[in-house]
């Protein structure tokens, strides 16, 4: 049987078995500071979606040996700034 989603608002969950070592899933735990085995889960695969993001963006890093560079806008710094 395939269980269907289940949708809370916009978020979209499903119900999954996983075999996941009980000390690795321990220390993750411990590690991100995680109050629940399925907040654990989350926040490694997010880290790990994160982690690939970059890795794809670095490997662009000067691919376009041609581009002129973009101008950018420095804001003035606030009175306040100045003062510390």
């Amino acid at each position: 049987m395939i269980s269907e989603p289940l949708k809370y608002g916009s978020m979209i969950c499903m119900k999954k078995t996983l075999h996941i070592d009980a000390d690795l899933l321990s220390r993750a735990k411990t590690a991100c500071r995680a109050t629940t085995d399925a907040e654990t889960v989350r926040l490694g695969l997010e880290a790990l979606v994160r982690r690939a993001a970059y890795q794809r963006l670095r490997s662009l890093r000067g691919s376009e040996p041609e581009v002129k560079e973009v101008p950018r806008r420095r804001e003035t710094p606030s009175p306040s700034a100045k003062a510390r």
